[in-house]
């Protein structure tokens, strides 16, 4: 064992450090020499100053303005059309690469075929990629390729899947930070640092084995706080909805997640996928609110004054003055 410096460890250190070489070997990792356990803590980014971006030509500037009118009426594939016609004349344009891929993105994802997902996916994330060569600080391009990577997460397996949350941890965290008025990143944030606070036991392992520690930011109480965020800067949306009534049911916090459902509930869906979510959100109330009739029944019950002994015998002289 002196080959591999544990002769100088504790017997207590000897031990886990063998543990996490066995779960390593077991789940086909390499050899020692890529376990790390500490985890280096990044250091607070500084805003980006970034130049402004070129005037457009008239006919683009007509093309970008039919594009954002199409998104506002919920014509994603159309406006995405628009966004890689204009690519095809300026690849480096950079508002039709991070528009192209969060759209690609967000057409993926009402697919089911795991196929079609895959590959808008990844054409939301080389879009996301160009951008970012253009603007690394930008805070659109950081959401797009932070987007993506989160959504491909979803299609990998487990070790792939934690090396794409611990990649997109900066770019979330730029996009919030140079495009703090981008409710679509304050959201993403707060599913993404959810998401990294309930890694289970074998992805910590994992995540300190092979990459070199766990990502930095995952928190249960901020990722509340960002998805609130992204609420109040879009009421009406009911994906932010959705998402922060279930991290405040998996909280316990179930007057506020009350609350939002409540509110989701006045939401006329638009899309399908609106009605979809306003489907969850209601299937989600009625059981919250049994819960919450159940606990202040609890409470009224224990503030109600003891009522007298019902086994004693009652009192036959007449006497009711209330004394012994």
């Amino acid at each position: 064992m002196e080959w591999l410096g544990l002769r100088v460890l504790p017997a207590r250190a000897r031990v886990r450090w063998l543990s996490l070489l066995l779960l390593g070997l077991m789940l086909g990792l390499p050899a020692a020499a890529q376990l790390r356990t500490r985890t280096r803590k990044a250091a607070p980014a500084r805003p980006a100053v970034v130049a402004p971006l070129p005037e457009n030509p008239p006919a683009v500037q007509k093309k970008l303005d039919l594009a954002a009118d199409l998104v506002n009426q919920f014509k994603d594939s159309e406006a995405l059309a628009i966004y890689q016609d204009v690519l095809k004349t300026n690849p480096l344009h950079y508002l039709a690469l991070w528009q192209a891929a969060v759209l690609s993105v967000k057409i993926g994802a009402r697919y089911s075929d795991e196929t079609r997902k895959a590959a808008y996916f990844d054409a939301g994330r080389q879009y996301g990629e160009r951008a970012l060569l253009l603007r690394p600080e930008g805070g659109e391009s950081n959401l797009a390729v932070a987007l993506a990577l989160f959504n491909q997460a979803t299609l990998y397996k487990a070790g792939a899947r934690l090396k794409a949350f611990k990649d997109l941890r900066s770019h979330v965290y730029l996009a919030t930070q140079n495009r703090p008025d981008m409710p679509q990143a304050w959201q993403l944030l707060g599913r993404w640092q959810y998401r990294v606070a309930h890694y289970s036991v074998l992805e910590r392992l994992y995540s300190n084995l092979v990459l070199g520690g766990m990502p930095a930011g995952g928190s249960s109480r901020e990722a509340i706080e960002a998805l609130e965020k992204a609420h109040r800067m879009a009421p009406q949306n009911l994906q932010f909805c959705y998402d922060l009534a279930r991290m405040y049911k998996y909280q316990g916090r179930r007057r506020r997640a009350i609350e939002i459902l409540r509110h989701a509930e006045k939401i006329p869906p638009v899309t399908s996928e609106d009605l979809v979510l306003s489907r969850l959100c209601r299937k989600m109330l009625p059981p919250l609110l049994r819960a919450d009739a159940r606990r202040q029944k609890r409470l009224a019950s224990a503030r109600r004054p003891a009522t007298p002994n019902a086994g004693a015998p009652a009192d036959t002289t007449g006497n009711n003055d209330g004394s012994d």
